[in-house]
């Protein structure tokens, strides 16, 4: 355990140890990353509404539990936690990052709210998202632009990038995300922190997004062993979820031991333009792995980024795009213009694909991925093109180049898509070294279908071996 003068920098589950030990007190913690956050809130923009004053009223409760009067301390009793502003909490405002939102409040708590709470969690801020968690970066017309941590002129990713952000920067020890295309997996990588997007249905996801086994939401933290107690303490079937697994994750501490192991290893899925600090990130990573005793081999998975674009096109014209549609219809003026450029490129696509044909192309590319599976335990591969870009631009109406080339910035920029199209597996996205910029670089560990049991370890093995800087220096 670190000093009490980095309590900040502490995981969730050293400061659960210390409040069984009542050598901390819930209300002292939370007043510590209130100061944190009071400290790094005007610079990166991370948060949302704040709740602060019904928080400490939570912590003196939960204080009163370890001091032995009230029920017994639960999982998670005291422990704060941020929420991702698109994820539904009763009686608190939910704006999805659009003015169109600005007064809506939520009448009932999503599934993995209602569980965090269950367990004691207290929500204490929201995490910032783009506008309807459209894009890749964070920022919007209702809330502005959110930075990096580790450097401020660039982007934290998105779309749960105000979570990755607050974690970064010791304002919150736990945060939920959610994940389409990679808004759990691309933040934390661009912030250095640990993403989990559970294999689709471990952790209910409410009303039609729940049927969409692209849509997920998931735990982001500093640590591989926080991120599976929230998991396992979130997962299993809702009434709220249909499609929700009765099984509830179990896993646990995560042993740290990849021993015998066969892990498959690509660079960049066969055609993306990884540059040359994130390779070297992922073969450092590779190396890592092979040193901790697992065999790690270069497969031939390739996947294109052409056949991934139009799978996505094809599949979110039929429901994500289709919700937008009808809420921003006559108040376009009001809307952030990378919707309105995501809506027009479905509308303006070359290659224009029926939701059959994407269904064709989503088999093929879970075909090719289970493939690897079934010769490997995990896939290791980079989460992320680059390492972070530029804060507070909007790359649908400027030009992205990587390397000179010009980049479609919805597509090519990450590698985690796919893995919502092989939406069965488990991802964990772990921090895998810096850029000469000092922004973070990600890898993603990806499991057969729904072993979440098997991602954990490697993720826990390599944290082992290479400990990664859990805060960025106080300002």
């Amino acid at each position: 355990m670190v000093s009490n003068d980095n309590l900040t920098e502490w995981s969730a589950r050293d400061v659960l140890s210390a409040f069984r030990a009542k050598s901390l007190s819930p209300v002292e913690y939370l007043e510590v990353l209130i100061e944190q956050i009071v400290l790094w809130q005007p610079r990166i923009n991370a948060l949302g509404d704040t709740y602060f004053d019904d928080a400490l009223l939570e912590a003196k409760r939960a204080a009163e539990v370890y001091s032995g009067s009230g029920h017994k301390a639960r999982p998670l009793e005291g422990i704060p936690i941020v929420v991702k502003d698109e994820t539904e909490i009763a009686g608190r405002r939910t704006t999805n990052g659009s003015l169109l939102w600005a007064d809506y409040v939520s009448e009932e708590s999503d599934p993995i709210v209602e569980r965090l709470i269950e367990a004691g969690a207290i929500i204490h801020a929201r995490g910032l998202t783009p506008e309807f968690s459209v894009p890749f970066w964070t920022h919007s017309r209702m809330w502005g632009a959110t930075r990096n941590p580790w450097n401020l002129d660039y982007d934290v990713g998105g779309s749960s990038g105000g979570s990755a952000a607050a974690l970064a920067a010791g304002m919150t020890p736990l945060a939920t995300g959610s994940d389409i295309g990679g808004s759990i997996r691309v933040p934390a990588s661009c912030c250095g922190v640990v993403g989990f997007m559970p294999p689709s249905g471990r952790i209910a996801v409410p009303g039609p997004w729940g049927r969409d086994d692209w849509s997920h939401v998931g735990p982001m933290a500093r640590t591989v062993a926080d991120t599976a107690l929230v998991a396992d303490l979130v997962s299993g079937h809702h009434v709220r979820d249909h499609f929700s697994l009765r099984e509830r994750m179990q896993i646990g501490t995560p042993r740290a031991d990849v021993r015998g192991m066969r892990v498959a290893f690509s660079e960049d899925l066969g055609d993306w333009p990884v540059t040359e600090e994130v390779r070297a990130a992922a073969r450092s990573t590779a190396q890592t792995l092979r040193d901790l005793g697992a065999t790690v081999e270069s497969v031939d998975l390739t996947i294109t980024r052409d056949e991934v674009r139009r799978a996505s096109n094809a599949h979110n014209a039929s429901l994500f795009a289709a919700s937008l549609r009808i809420q921003i219809e006559g108040v376009e003026d009001q809307v952030n213009p990378y919707v309105l450029a995501w809506l027009d490129e479905l509308d303006d696509d070359q290659t224009p694909t029926s939701t059959f044909e994407g269904r064709e192309m989503e088999a093929a590319i879970s075909e090719r991925v289970d493939r690897v599976l079934s010769d490997y335990e995990v896939l290791l591969c980079p989460a992320m093109s680059m390492p972070a870009f530029a804060a507070g631009v909007d790359y649908t109406q400027e030009k992205f180049f990587l390397d000179g080339v010009e980049r479609d910035s919805f597509h090519d920029l990450h590698l985690t898509e796919v893995f919502n199209i092989a939406g069965r597996c488990p991802v964990l996205a772990i921090p895998a070294g810096r850029s000469a910029d000092g922004v973070p670089i990600g890898m993603q560990i990806v499991g057969p279908t729904y072993r979440d049991d098997v991602v954990m370890p490697v993720g826990a093995a390599l944290e082992a071996a290479a400990p990664w800087p859990v805060t960025v220096p106080t300002p």
